[in-house]
C-alpha cells in the first residue's frame, strides 16, 4: 500500500492546504485493499458469462435431441399418398400409422338428411306452429314459444324462425336462402349418415300473408359412406374417415365402385434427416464452446474457464454418452446412421448413409433414439447425461458451477461493501480533522500579528516601524 504525505506549505503563510485533494488521495490509498477482490469478481463474472452461454447451448442440444426421442417428434411424422385424390385424399398420418400399402374401393359417399320448405314471399310472415324432433315451436303475435313454455320476442318471419331454431337444441341447423322466386327455409340434420333422420311436422305452419300452409319436405335422404379397405367392407356416417387405417385420416370425395385406389403410407425420412442434422449442429456448438475455453482470448489471456474442472467433466461425460453402444436392434451406434466424430470432437453427418439406414431400418433407427422399457437406448442415455450437465437445478453441472460462483461473488461483494462503509467513515473523520488543521494554519498569521502588537505595547519596540 502506498503512502500519502500532507504538504502544509509555509506555516506562517496563511494559505493552508487543499483538504479535498488530500482526503481523496488518502481514500484512494485505502481503497487499494479492494483491488484483489474486484479482480476476483471480474474473473468470476467472466466465468458466469461463459457458463451461462454453455448452459444455453446444452439446452438447445437437449431440445434437438427431444425431436428425435419424442414419440410425437420427427420419427412420428408419416407420409401418405393416394393414387386418385379425386376419390380418396389423405389429410393426416400420425405416429400410430404403420408404413404399408392398402387398396380401397369407395362405392357410396355419406349424405346428411336435409329438409326444405316451398318458396314464400321474401316479406311474408308466419303463424301457427312447427314441430321438429318432437319439440313444437308456436308462432303468433310476434312471439316464438317452444313446447317447454319458453318464449322469445320475434318478428314472425322465416329469418327469425331460423335464428330461433339455431339458438335452440332441435337437432338441425336452419338457413334461409332468397332468390328472385322468394325465400326458402332449409333444415340440415346435425347428425350425418343414415342415422340422422329428423321428424319434421309443418302441418300447422301457415304463411299469414297468403293464408297458405307452409310445407316442409325431405330434400335429401341421409346415408352412410360405404367402402372397402384391403377387401374388408366398412361404412362411416361421415366422409371424413379416421378409423379405417390406424393413424390415418382420409377424405372420401367421390363414389367410384369400379375403381381400386392405392393408398401408400410411408415413413418421412426427410423430417428425420432434418432433425438429425439439427442435432449434429447443436452438438457441435457445445463442443465448440468447450474447445474455445481450452485456449486464449484474442488479447492473449486465458479464456475464463481454462483449466476449470467442470469443463473437463463436461467433456468426459459427453464423450462417454456419444460412444454409448445400444444392446438391441440393428442400429446400435451413431456410425450406422452416418454420424462420425472428428479429431476436434465435433460430428460429421453423411446424409447418404443416414437415408440408406432409414430406408432399410427405420424402426430400429427410431428405437435407437427413443425410450424402451426393455433396454437403454442411445437417446435415453444421452438425455440423462444432458440433464446432469445442464443449467437446471438442483444437480446440473452448469447449475452447480454457477451456484458456486454466486456464493463466492456474494462473499466478495460483502467484503467490498464492508470496506467501503469503513472507508466512508474514515473519510468523514479525515475531512473534519483536516478542515480543523487547515483552519488553524490559516489563522497563524493573524495570531502572530496579535503577538507582535502585544510585544510592542509592552516593550515599546516596533518590529515594523513606519519610515
Amino acid at each position: 500500500m502506498g503512502s500519502v504525505g500532507i504538504s502544509f506549505g509555509s506555516p506562517t503563510s496563511g494559505q493552508g492546504f487543499d483538504v479535498s485533494t488530500t482526503v481523496s488521495q488518502i481514500v484512494a490509498n485505502l481503497q487499494a485493499v479492494e483491488t484483489p477482490w474486484q479482480n476476483q469478481l471480474t474473473t468470476l463474472q467472466s466465468e458466469d458469462t461463459a457458463l451461462t452461454g454453455m448452459g444455453t447451448d446444452l439446452s438447445s442440444l437437449s431440445t434437438a435431441l427431444s425431436s428425435l426421442n419424442s414419440f410425437d417428434g420427427a420419427f412420428g411424422v408419416m407420409e401418405g399418398s393416394s393414387s386418385d385424390n379425386s376419390v380418396v385424399a389423405l389429410t393426416n398420418a400420425t405416429s400410430a400409422a404403420v408404413a404399408g400399402s392398402h387398396t380401397m374401393v369407395v362405392s357410396q359417399l355419406a349424405q346428411t338428411y336435409s329438409y326444405a320448405s316451398g318458396n314464400l314471399g321474401a316479406s311474408d310472415t308466419l303463424s301457427g306452429s312447427l314441430t321438429i324432433g318432437g319439440q313444437t315451436i308456436t308462432i303468433s303475435d310476434g312471439t316464438a314459444t317452444d313446447s317447454n313454455g319458453n318464449t322469445i320476442p320475434q318478428n314472425n318471419t322465416l329469418s327469425t324462425l331460423a335464428s330461433y331454431i339455431n339458438d335452440g337444441d332441435y337437432g338441425v341447423q336452419a338457413n334461409v336462402s332468397t332468390d328472385a322466386s322468394g325465400s326458402e327455409l332449409t333444415l340440415l340434420s346435425d347428425t350425418s349418415g343414415a342415422a340422422g333422420a329428423v321428424t319434421i311436422d309443418s302441418s300447422q305452419l301457415e304463411d299469414s300473408t297468403t293464408g297458405d300452409l307452409v310445407t316442409i319436405t325431405q330434400a335429401q335422404e341421409g346415408q352412410d359412406a360405404e367402402f372397402s379397405v384391403d377387401g374388408v367392407s366398412m361404412n362411416s356416417t361421415s366422409n371424413t374417415v379416421s378409423t379405417a387405417i390406424p393413424g390415418v385420416t382420409m377424405q372420401l370425395l367421390s363414389a367410384a365402385p369400379t375403381e381400386t385406389v392405392q393408398v401408400e403410407i410411408t415413413n418421412d425420412n426427410t423430417d428425420v434427416e432434418s432433425a438429425v442434422s439439427t442435432f449434429v449442429s447443436a452438438y457441435n456448438t457445445v463442443v465448440g464452446d468447450i474447445n474455445t475455453q481450452e485456449g486464449d482470448t484474442s488479447s492473449g489471456t486465458a479464456e475464463p474457464l481454462y483449466g476449470n474442472p467442470s469443463m473437463a467433466l463436461l467433456q468426459e461425460q459427453l464423450q462417454e454418452a456419444l460412444t454409448f453402444t445400444q444392446t438391441s436392434g440393428a442400429i446400435t451406434s451413431l456410425a450406422q446412421l452416418g454420424i462420425t466424430v472428428n479429431n476436434d470432437g465435433t460430428l460429421s453427418l453423411d446424409t447418404t448413409t443416414l437415408d440408406s439406414a432409414l430406408s432399410s431400418n427405420f424402426q430400429d433407427a427410431m428405437n435407437f433414439f427413443q425410450n424402451s422399457s426393455s433396454y437403454t437406448s442411445f437417446g435415453a442415455n444421452l438425455t440423462t447425461t444432458l440433464s446432469n450437465l445442464g443449467n437446471s437445478g438442483p444437480d446440473g453441472l452448469i447449475y452447480l458451477a454457477l451456484e458456486q460462483d454466486s456464493s463466492q461473488e456474494s462473499g466478495l461483494n460483502a467484503n467490498i461493501s464492508s470496506e467501503n462503509s469503513s472507508i466512508s467513515t474514515q473519510q468523514s473523520q479525515l475531512t473534519t480533522e483536516l478542515n480543523e488543521a487547515n483552519y488553524t494554519l490559516e489563522e497563524i498569521p493573524t495570531e502572530l500579528q496579535s503577538v507582535n502588537e502585544l510585544y510592542s505595547a509592552i516593550t515599546g519596540y516596533d518590529e515594523n516601524p513606519e519610515g
